[in-house]
């Protein structure tokens, strides 16, 4: 799987999509999810699923789409975890605030194609030199630790998850208020 990864990236993430998001999707729409829901699991889930093969610390005791839906159900059943502890009241607040909030945002968002790349470079230089790093140049994070001064490796992870994250909740937040309207 790692080699099929190195080699045709593009071709082994989208067969294992198609063979492996219908079952997540139904088990989430199962659940009291949204089809929204489901691939925004299953995006966390190959995101790590390709970050661990990548970097050889995935040891596969079956099939690539078995592993895929059981990380799926695992983050899926603790995001319901945590939308149990959270009051519906709560939940509705925090959704018009943070529609409120996108609104001046899509004034300001990227014209044109909206891309990824867009975002990125609305997150500030750090962040975008950290995510072109390592996902387009494949830099490994000891390196980007080294170029950003980190002290640890661990430190340059925590950063690039932190860009990543806030990347996702800016494109969340543009795609919310796109589908509000």
């Amino acid at each position: 799987m790692q080699q099929a990864l190195r080699t045709d990236r593009e071709r082994t993430l989208t067969d294992l999509y198609r063979q492996t998001f219908p079952v997540v999707r139904r088990h989430v729409l199962r659940h009291s999810g949204s089809a929204q829901d489901a691939q925004d699991v299953f995006h966390d889930a190959l995101i790590v699923f390709y970050e661990k093969a990548v970097h050889g610390n995935l040891v596969l005791t079956a099939a690539p789409s078995t592993y895929l839906v059981s990380v799926c159900r695992n983050l899926w059943h603790r995001e319901l975890s945590r939308r149990s502890r959270q009051p519906s009241a709560a939940l509705l607040d925090e959704h018009a605030e943070l529609a409120e909030a996108a609104a001046p945002e899509v004034a300001e968002a990227p014209s044109g194609s909206n891309s990824v790349l867009d975002y990125v470079e609305q997150l500030g230089a750090k962040c975008k030199s950290i995510l072109v790093s390592f996902y387009y140049f494949n830099e490994p994070l000891e390196q980007i630790a080294a170029a950003h001064q980190y002290r640890s490796v661990r430190s340059a992870t925590v950063q690039k998850f932190k860009c990543l994250e806030r990347l996702r909740n800016a494109v969340r937040k543009v795609a919310a208020t796109v589908l509000e309207y």
